[in-house]
């Protein structure tokens, strides 16, 4: 069963931005998540716990994140979706982080009030 999709803030905005290229590759992981499998580039994003997974993609020297959550049974949370700017490291810039963390908050919210039928 495909699970649907929410998308929390501008995530998916941000997302339609992104190289067309990128867009698929993004898409098709989110895809995945909703057939309850884990895309090959799909990783756990360090410091969130069981369910939140980023999936990087490179284009023409930049770097592309889409963070989603897996955590709840019957949809996907699409959480952020954004370039990264800073040219030294690999760490999620920390404003980034304290986002996913908002949305995750509020994707927690209305997931269990879309539940009870709020």
């Amino acid at each position: 069963m495909l699970k649907p999709v929410e998308w929390m803030g501008s995530s998916k905005a941000d997302l339609k931005r992104f190289p067309d290229p990128v867009q698929g590759r993004m898409g098709f992981a989110i895809y995945r998540a909703q057939l309850g499998r884990r895309h090959r580039d799909a990783k756990a994003l360090k410091g969130f716990g069981s369910g939140v997974l980023e999936v990087v993609a490179r284009h023409d020297g930049d770097t592309f994140r889409a963070v989603y959550t897996v955590r709840f049974e019957a949809a996907v949370y699409v959480l952020h979706a954004f370039q990264k700017k800073a040219k030294r490291g690999i760490a999620t810039p920390k404003p980034e982080l304290d986002l996913v963390r908002r949305r995750l908050a509020a994707a927690e919210r209305h997931y269990r009030d879309t539940q009870r039928g709020d």
